[in-house]
C-alpha cells in the first residue's frame, strides 16, 4: 500500500516510495510505445517523466552506483508509486477537489520553514527538483490528502466497545513505566570529576557544583534531568541511577560525553493507568488503524476497477538515469 501521509516534509515531497501491486486490469490490444512506461485509464506515465523520478529516488541513496539488479525492486515500486498517484488524482478530479493557490503558498510556506534558506536550496539541488516543480507536487499532494480526508477518513469511526475492547488487548501499552528524577554533573577528565566529587563529600551541593563545572546543557538547571524511564537516556546512565537510592550520589562515572557524577532525587513507581486516563490515547492509535485499513481498501478499489498497462520493455531497458533528450534543430 502506498501511503500518503497528512505530515509533510521535503524529503516526501522529493523521494517517492513503494506502494502496493499495480493491477493487472489491461486494456486489450495495448500498442507497445517504449517512450511509454505505463498507462492509467488512458493517462499516459512517460519513459521520461519515470527515468526523472528514478533518478531522483536514487540520487538519496547511499551506494553511488547500483547494478541493474538492485535498481530493479526500484523501478517496480516506483511503477507503482505512480500509478497508485495518478489513479487518486484522477479520483479526486472525478470529486471536483481543488486547492487555492493560498493553500499551496501555506504548504509551502511550512516546507520552506523547516530549514534555513541555504540548506533548503541545498535540498532541492539534491533532489533535482525545482522550486516551481516542487509547488507543482506539493498542489498535488494536497489533493490527495483532501480525497482521503473527506471521502476515505471520513467515514471511519470507532465506538466505546471498541475502544475498551482495543484497552483490554493492548493495556500493556498504555502502563506508566518506573522513572527515576535525577540530576547529573560532567566534566572532560577524570581528574576534574574527583576533585568535584571530593568537594560533594565535603559538604558541597550537587546543584552548585553542576551549575559551577558542569559541560552539560542542563548545567543552568542545576544539572536536573527530571523524571525519565528506563530506555529514554544512554544505558550507562540507567546502569547506574535505577540502582542508587533517592539522596545518593554515585561514584565517577565514565562515558562517551564525559566523566559523570549522578545523584538520584526521587523515584515514581510503575503503575497501571485506567481506561478513562488514556482513552483519548487509545482513540487516536484505533482511529489511525482504522484509517490506514480504509486507505488501504480505497486504493485496492481503485486499482481493480482501473485500466492498467505497464510497458515491459520499456521498463527492462531503463537503468536509473535520464536518457538525455536530443535536441531539435532549429
Amino acid at each position: 500500500m502506498r501511503s500518503f501521509p497528512l505530515t509533510s516534509s521535503l524529503l516526501l515531497a522529493l523521494v517517492l516510495g513503494a506502494a502496493g501491486a499495480v493491477g493487472c486490469n489491461k486494456p486489450p490490444q495495448q500498442e507497445t510505445d517504449d517512450s511509454v512506461v505505463a498507462t492509467v485509464n488512458g493517462e499516459v506515465l512517460s519513459r521520461a517523466e519515470f527515468e526523472q523520478e528514478l533518478s531522483r529516488e536514487l540520487s538519496f541513496a547511499e551506494a553511488p552506483e547500483r547494478t541493474p539488479e538492485e535498481i530493479e525492486p526500484a523501478k517496480r515500486a516506483l511503477v507503482d508509486t505512480l500509478v497508485m498517484r495518478m489513479l487518486l488524482l484522477q479520483e479526486a478530479k472525478l470529486q471536483n477537489l481543488t486547492v487555492t493557490p493560498e493553500e499551496v503558498d501555506r504548504q509551502m510556506l511550512r516546507l520552506t520553514g523547516d530549514y534555513p534558506t541555504d540548506s533548503f536550496s541545498d535540498a532541492l539541488a539534491q533532489g533535482q527538483l525545482s522550486l516551481s516543480e516542487l509547488r507543482a507536487r506539493e498542489s498535488q499532494r494536497l489533493i490527495i490528502e483532501k480525497l482521503f480526508s473527506q471521502h476515505v477518513y471520513s467515514r471511519v469511526a470507532v465506538t466505546e466497545e471498541e475502544l475498551r475492547a482495543y484497552f483490554a488487548a493492548h493495556e500493556a501499552d498504555f502502563q506508566e513505566p518506573e522513572q527515576v528524577h535525577a540530576a547529573q554533573l560532567v566534566v572532560k577528565g577524570l581528574d576534574e570529576a574527583k576533585r568535584v566529587q571530593a568537594q560533594l563529600k565535603s559538604g558541597k551541593k550537587f546543584a552548585d557544583l553542576a551549575r559551577r563545572y558542569s559541560l552539560s546543557a542542563d548545567a543552568k538547571v542545576g544539572g536536573d534531568l527530571g523524571f525519565f524511564p528506563r530506555g529514554q537516556m544512554p544505558p550507562a546512565f540507567d546502569e547506574v541511577v535505577f540502582n542508587m537510592r533517592p539522596g545518593q550520589v554515585s561514584d565517577v562515572v565514565s562515558t562517551e560525553y564525559g566523566y559523570h557524577l549522578f545523584k538520584v532525587i526521587e523515584f515514581k513507581p510503575g503503575r497501571k493507568r485506567d481506561f478513562t486516563e488514556v482513552r483519548s490515547h487509545v482513540e487516536a492509535r484505533l482511529v489511525k488503524a482504522k484509517q490506514a485499513e480504509a486507505q488501504e481498501a480505497f486504493e485496492k478499489e481503485l486499482r481493480e476497477k482501473a485500466k492498467i498497462w505497464v510497458n515491459e520493455s520499456a521498463l527492462q531497458v531503463i537503468r536509473g538515469k535520464p536518457v538525455p533528450q536530443p535536441t531539435v534543430a532549429e
